[in-house]
């Protein structure tokens, strides 16, 4: 098999299902350039950054049924030798076509001979190559410690894949895995980090298939907040379901589904949520009319309008329009300047459509009075959530994984 078809093998759409189990990845800021492989990831700022986005091999002795490249799958299967991932990244480095490496892989002969040979090549390029750009590591279900360590010493992000909500939700979905295959490395990681703070400067970060086992929105997003608690995770990816290979274990999960997932996500990371607060409704699903943000804040009237020349920073966070960067703008400015005009706002990035609602300018409400019985309501609020891009979020952060 040539590099070419390998790179279509293994870094083309059999590499959105990893050996971990990774679901269909769909997220807006990435998409697949011309070349196996190689995937745009958006960093800070907003620029795209190019990745080799690849398996050691799509050879894999478990049996995740959300996975494409399973051990029961009928797929042609193949792996690239360390020393040809190598080749191959550095001739494609050299040609500009990629600028940081993406490296997973199945699990093929146990966690520790799979991981070898994925560090054996990051070794190369760390050391012999002299590659000092973007690389991450996928960790094995059940890699041993010394390997995880070398590891975290190499790379500048790696991953370990929670794939479901509870053990049991696992089980369902892949019989072979369990949380004490992938609880300990991940616990592991965080050891590390705790020892060695200026290791991995992009983080650990892990995944969770959504829709595939039957777990609710409230599950997943406990099962999250319960790991960005317990291990510092710099964030977890949500992946929603699809079918692969004829196997439906659910129906695909609307695109909708897995952006509020991702809005609630960003509540408890920036804007100072805690997961008791968050709005899920009676069958632990969040809305769907009405982004987390503003839902909560339809519950909470006792809570506005809030005097704009006055709020603290936690508090305009809470109002739906403003977010991190528009509400830092606003404490700057207001020490000499009263603001009094929505004109004033909109200039500093806040979505005065939607803010207007639920503040007050000098004294003054410029919302509606009406607005609790207004059938509009929802549709003026539910607008994307605003965005962090630009100073909030590190390098590289939406690469799925």
């Amino acid at each position: 098999m040539t590099v070419e078809e390998k790179l279509q093998a293994l870094g083309g759409l059999d590499a959105l299902y990893d050996g971990e189990g990774a679901g269909p990845v769909r997220l807006p800021r990435m998409r697949q350039a011309a070349g196996g492989g190689i995937f745009y990831a958006q960093a800070g700022g907003g620029c795209c950054v190019p990745l080799l986005r690849v398996l050691m091999t799509n050879v894999c002795e478990f049996n995740c049924r959300y996975c494409s490249i399973n051990c029961h799958r009928s797929v042609r299967r193949t792996a690239f030798k360390p020393e040809e991932l190598v080749r191959t990244f550095m001739d494609m480095l050299r040609r500009r076509l990629v600028r940081g490496l993406f490296l997973s892989s199945g699990v093929a002969g146990g966690a520790s001979k799979s991981a070898e040979r994925m560090l054996t090549a990051v070794e190369i390029l760390r050391q012999r190559e002299g590659f000092a750009g973007y690389i991450h590591l996928k960790i094995m279900p059940g890699q041993p410690a010394d390997y995880i360590e070398r590891a975290v010493t190499l790379a500048d992000r790696v991953s370990v894949n929670v794939e479901a909500a509870t053990p049991a939700h696992l089980a369902r979905i892949a019989p072979k895995k369990s949380y004490d295959l992938l609880l300990p490395p991940m616990a592991e990681v965080h050891r590390l980090q705790q020892r060695h703070p200026n290791l991995l400067r992009a983080g650990q970060i892990t995944q969770l298939v959504v829709g595939a086992a039957g777990e609710s929105d409230q599950r997943v997003v406990q099962t999250a907040s319960e790991l960005y608690d317990s291990y510092s995770l710099r964030r977890v990816y949500y992946s929603g379901y699809s079918p692969v290979c004829g196997e439906v274990l659910a129906p695909p999960v609307p695109p909708l589904r897995q952006h509020r997932l991702y809005q609630a996500d960003w509540l408890l990371r920036f804007y100072g949520f805690v997961f008791p607060e968050l709005p899920f409704q009676e069958d632990g699903s969040l809305p769907r009319e009405a982004d987390p943000k503003a839902a909560w804040a339809l519950l909470h009237p006792e809570r506005f309008p809030i005097e704009v020349n006055r709020a603290a920073f936690d508090e305009l966070l809470r109002v739906p329009g403003i977010g991190p960067v528009s509400a830092k703008r606003i404490l700057a400015l207001r020490a000499g300047h009263a603001f009094r005009d929505l004109r004033d706002l909109s200039r500093l990035g806040v979505a005065v459509k939607r803010a207007r609602q639920f503040l007050l300018l000098d004294g003054r409400y410029l919302g509606d009075r009406l607005l609790a019985e207004r059938p509009t309501l929802v549709r003026d609020l539910s607008p994307v959530q605003l965005s962090l891009w630009g100073d909030e979020i590190p390098l590289l952060e939406p690469v799925a994984a």
